[in-house]
């Protein structure tokens, strides 16, 4: 029994040393911590403070309270502030309010809002296809290939880019929000696309279990087409089903009634824009960990089979801020996006990296610069707004920026507004007409793109 107990000892013994070598957490690792925590006499103040006030109170700086005024040098006059609700369908609103925005003053009326259910609805049928299709062309991989597990882990989502409003618009144009509502599912989308992500998980799974039994193409497509019905069906019933005509009276900037004609959604755009969404604009991206002057295309980042992938070229924020100017100097806003979550201010609406000191409340050093943070997925592009002024100082250095966003009235009357410092560290993506870029950025969108992987840490976040 001794000799058994003995023998225990050691092995346990031999265990704890495996452990440690293998880089465990320790007994006396903890210990460590535990003193160096309790010896600082500041922490305990910190702890009851957080537990009763919160991160975001503690961490407020007060020196800013009174930084921001609403003055800008330059802006794009805008009108009626969007509401995404609870969905993340920000891309698709920032969109419509860039196309929104030049309509209204191409035509000077007194008000417009397109239905970005009625875009939404496509949006969701088509990305549904994206991933049937893929399915089907990976079938002969086995489950563990990793892009056969990114489709199965991203079948369906919400969210997207600006190559997803300029395919879905030029496929089926837009209609006014009089024409398709918004609904109930459209305002919180998060229950309905679990249900829709289930319901293409088992149909993708099906495919697959054909083309192992050898079905060929024409009986994988017929299978995708009726699994296609069934997903238009939920669409149908949660969104509503798209008008293929409706009746909509232009008025003058007085609201009175000038016309009253029948469109269809596609001859509407054509008449109110007719913008050649997918060749008339540059995408910029700001990576500071790849290098510069390099077209970038990440494989799947896109909302339609036959769309196209996102596509941008990676250049200096002082290249890209130039284009954002022109722009706005010429009345015209853009689709960008950001990290929004980062140092915002929502009461006050103002993106600052100066809003909190996280570092002073917690004792702590954050160091990683941007390009580390993206690298690491500590930061990437959340949230698309529309850019809509810039404040210049008198040599024509941008101060701070307005910023159109779509969350209803909240944070600055329905606006956020950012230092320059902030939009240099959390600024991602920019969509700017090319006429308001450099020659060496035309220049530079001639090359091959080099292609990324679906899982790439810039896929598809805003």
């Amino acid at each position: 029994m001794i000799r058994k107990i003995l023998l225990t000892l050691t092995i346990t013994a031999a265990l704890q040393a495996v452990a440690e070598e293998k880089g465990a957490i320790t007994e006396d690792m903890l210990n460590g911590f535990k003193a160096g925590y309790e010896n600082n006499t500041a922490n305990r103040a910190r702890h009851n403070a957080l537990n009763a006030a919160g991160i975001e109170k503690l961490a407020f700086n007060e020196k800013v309270r009174n930084k921001f005024d609403d003055h800008f040098s330059n802006k794009v006059e805008t009108k009626g502030i969007t509401d995404q609700k609870s969905s993340g369908r920000c891309w698709l609103f920032t969109g419509l309010n860039v196309l929104r925005s030049q309509a209204m003053a191409k035509h000077n009326l007194p008000k417009l809002t397109f239905s970005q259910n009625y875009n939404f609805f496509f949006d969701q049928l088509e990305k549904a296809n994206l991933f049937l299709q893929g399915v089907i062309d990976t079938s002969d991989r086995p489950m563990e290939d990793r892009q056969v597990e990114w489709l199965f882990q991203n079948p369906i989502s919400d969210g997207g880019t600006f190559c997803g409003v300029a395919d879905i618009v030029t496929k089926y144009g837009v209609v006014p929000t009089e024409a398709m509502a918004e609904t109930e599912i459209a305002n919180s989308t998060s229950a309905f696309r679990r249900h829709l992500a289930t319901r293409l998980r088992e149909d993708g799974l099906r495919l697959r279990q054909a083309k192992a039994k050898g079905a060929d193409e024409k009986t994988l497509q017929d299978m995708k087409t009726k699994q296609l019905g069934e997903v238009y069906k939920m669409l149908a019933l949660a969104l509503g089903e798209p008008p293929t005509e409706f009746t909509w009276t232009k008025r003058d900037s007085k609201g009175n009634a000038l016309e009253t004609k029948t469109y269809t959604p596609q001859s509407f755009y054509k008449e109110l824009l007719g913008n050649d969404l997918k060749n008339n604009y540059i995408m910029l991206m700001n990576d500071p960990s790849r290098e510069y002057w390099k077209v970038y295309r990440i494989d799947y980042d896109r909302h339609s089979y036959d769309g196209q992938d996102w596509t941008y070229l990676n250049v200096p924020m002082a290249d890209l801020k130039e284009a954002a100017i022109k722009s706005i100097k010429d009345s015209t806003a853009m689709y960008f996006s950001c990290d929004v979550g980062k140092f915002i201010d929502r009461e006050r609406g103002t993106l600052d990296v100066e809003n909190f000191d996280y570092e002073a409340l917690f004792d702590t050093k954050f160091g990683m610069d941007k390009a580390e943070r993206i690298s690491t997925w500590a930061s990437a592009s959340s949230h698309a707004m529309t850019l809509s002024g810039v404040d210049l100082d008198d040599k024509g250095t941008p101060k701070k920026w307005l910023i159109e966003n779509s969350w209803g009235k909240s944070g600055h009357d329905g606006y956020l507004i950012a230092t320059d410092d902030w939009m240099d560290e959390y600024l991602f993506r920019l969509v700017v007409d090319k006429k308001y870029v450099s020659p060496k950025i035309l220049k530079a969108m001639k090359q091959e793109p080099i292609t990324l992987p679906s899982w790439d840490h810039l896929f598809m976040n805003d």
